[in-house]
């Protein structure tokens, strides 16, 4: 087995030397090389033509399309990063729950505010015809807001 192994290296060895000297000697004739040159600058003509001829017709080469391309994925990109910045605050939003504390006591406070208007106007309607002394009435018969810090009101909120 190694017999074979070490002449399988020496055959791959020799026909790589052999093959590097060929492409060497090829490329150092003139005729070869002359050649090769015009083959390149013959695709290099044929690439410009064909871009002019889409361009022509309107259609977009592969460097639009590569350029495209490119756009695209930074633009998908940048609206992934947004979704997940939305998902992120509706989660957050899910946390908050559909009343906070600050929800549930406003709303205590308005039920509270309710109540007094509801009690001032009953009492401020009862004592206008009794024609009663207290200071805070007014002709109509109910408290003008300015003059209902007397202390009166403090006994209907507790």
């Amino acid at each position: 087995m190694s017999e074979e192994k070490g002449l399988r290296e020496r055959v791959t060895r020799q026909g790589e030397e052999a093959i590097g000297k060929l492409a060497q000697e090829l490329l150092e004739n003139s005729v070869v090389s002359g050649a090769l040159s015009a083959a390149f600058e013959t695709r290099e003509r044929a690439l410009r033509a064909q871009e002019a001829a889409m361009g022509a017709l309107n259609l977009p080469s592969a460097n639009d399309l590569e350029r495209l391309t490119r756009r695209l994925r930074g633009v998908s990109q940048r609206l992934e990063a947004i979704e997940d910045g939305l998902d992120r605050l509706e989660q957050r939003i899910e946390n908050l729950g559909a009343t906070t504390a600050v929800e549930q006591r406003l709303t205590a406070i308005e039920a509270a505010l309710e109540r007094v208007e509801s009690s001032l106007a009953s009492s401020g309607s009862g004592n206008s015809g009794a024609g009663g002394s207290g200071a805070g009435e007014s002709g109509s018969g109910e408290t003008a807001p300015e003059e209902s810090g007397t202390g009166d009101s403090g006994s209907v909120l507790g």
